[in-house]
């Protein structure tokens, strides 16, 4: 079989090398941090969300960016220095306003038919990833935002989601340690929440065990091709001019987040993606009380846009935020103490002295829907760019980039 390269090892690179390797072929993972899941698939909100699958290109979107612009603790922020990418990519988001519905009715789709991908791999490898199923919870604070909801619902309905209104008191009932006025919510039962580091380190051992080769801690400087790919690295740190080493490979799939666009440029292709970072903290209950207060059903906190999962008993995590200053992965206090106050907030008895902060780059495309497929030399395949839902959608679209490379190396075969 041939020998497929896979750049990346987060959460696409994983599940893509995997998909590959479930096929017979032959697989090398190259990843420039030293172990699988270390950036963006590090400490995301957890949440395994069909229920969050509205795409963000939406008039609303527009405007309450431009009204928070100049609050630090807003929940998206954009940093107005100007840069071109920035600009070129807020353009092709605008023009797919048009989109908004087709793409999101398409996205809840694939998350449905990712559910069953993911959850066959995790029993099939024993992987233990903190799965909780216990439905995600989106919660409105008034009634504006209840009806515009509606409106979303109807094309989360349309893609196939079981997804229903509760009102105020039935919000309380599915949640009981949720505190606040809550006007009413949405709950999607089937949505789950896990955690994405375990998960996807769980899976990098089944597929070294599966006969996958892993190169760590390694820059790829070069790819080109002759009659297989080249693809030069150099290990992080050393001198360049002594150590640097060459893959070869049959066909390389590009799961490399950010740098995709980078790579895709090398191959001839042009994957805009642009880096939107999110912050998370993840909450030690170390103490019984902390525990029963803290909630086990995941909740969408519409106004604040902040997401929470429950990571066994001892772990809380609450993420959230969208900003945009481009390839920026610093920790900023000012945007890390809002999710400190709101779980303080609606979850009063919960100790917060023990947070852990963090803060990764999603890479997402203009129109919000991730690239997979064929780029455009023969051989190249990209699966990428799935912006926040990159833990949601990556068990399908592994698939389907697995499914055209066996389509096309069987095309090649028929006319060798």
């Amino acid at each position: 079989m041939p020998h497929i390269a896979v750049i990346g090892a987060g959460i696409t690179g994983i599940t893509t090398a995997y998909a590959l390797l479930e096929r017979g072929y032959s697989v090398t993972i190259i990843e420039r941090q030293r172990y699988a899941a270390m950036e963006t698939s590090f400490a995301n909100g957890g949440q395994l969300s069909a229920s969050n699958a509205e795409v963000w290109n939406h008039r609303s979107t527009l405007l309450k960016g431009i009204k928070w612009m100049l609050r630090r603790d807003a929940p998206l922020l954009m940093n107005p220095k100007p840069s071109w990418h920035k600009y070129a990519w807020l353009g092709e988001f605008v023009s797919n306003i048009t989109n908004y519905r087709e793409n999101t009715v398409e996205t809840t789709r694939l998350a449905i038919a990712a559910r069953k991908h993911l959850f066959a791999i995790a029993e099939r490898e024993s992987i233990d990833f903190d799965h909780v199923c216990r439905g995600i919870l989106h919660i409105y604070w008034d009634r504006p935002s209840f009806q515009h909801a509606q409106k979303v619902n109807s094309m989360l309905v349309e893609g196939g989601l079981d997804r229903r209104p509760v009102t105020a008191l039935e919000v309380k009932s599915i949640e009981p340690a949720l505190h606040g006025d809550i006007h009413g919510g949405f709950y999607t039962p089937s949505d789950s929440t896990g955690d994405i580091h375990k998960f996807t380190s769980g899976l990098a051992a089944a597929c070294r065990r599966r006969g996958a080769a892993f190169i760590f801690d390694a820059t790829v400087g070069s790819i080109d091709r002759k009659d297989k790919f080249r693809i030069g690295y150099v290990a992080n740190g050393s001198d360049a001019r002594q150590d640097y080493n060459v893959v070869q490979a049959d066909g390389v799939v590009v799961c490399a987040g950010l740098a995709s666009r980078h790579f895709a440029k090398i191959l001839g292709d042009r994957v805009n993606i642009y880096p939107v970072k999110g912050y998370s903290i993840t909450v030690g209950l170390d103490d019984e009380n902390s525990q029963k207060a803290a909630p086990w059903v995941s909740l969408l906190d519409d106004r604040a846009k902040i997401v929470t999962s429950r990571l066994g008993s001892d772990r809380f995590r609450v993420a959230g935020t969208a900003e945009f200053n481009g390839v920026n992965p610093d920790i900023r206090h000012d945007r890390v103490v809002p999710l400190v106050e709101w779980t303080r907030t609606l979850f009063p008895t919960v100790d917060t002295h023990k947070v852990v902060p963090w803060a990764g780059l999603r890479p997402m495309m203009p129109n919000m829907m991730p690239r997979v497929g064929k780029g455009c030399q023969r051989g190249v395949f990209y699966n990428t760019g799935h912006g926040h839902l990159g833990w949601t959608l990556s068990a399908v679209t592994a698939d389907m980039v697995a499914e055209a490379v066996s389509a096309q190396f069987a095309i090649d075969a028929l006319a060798a």
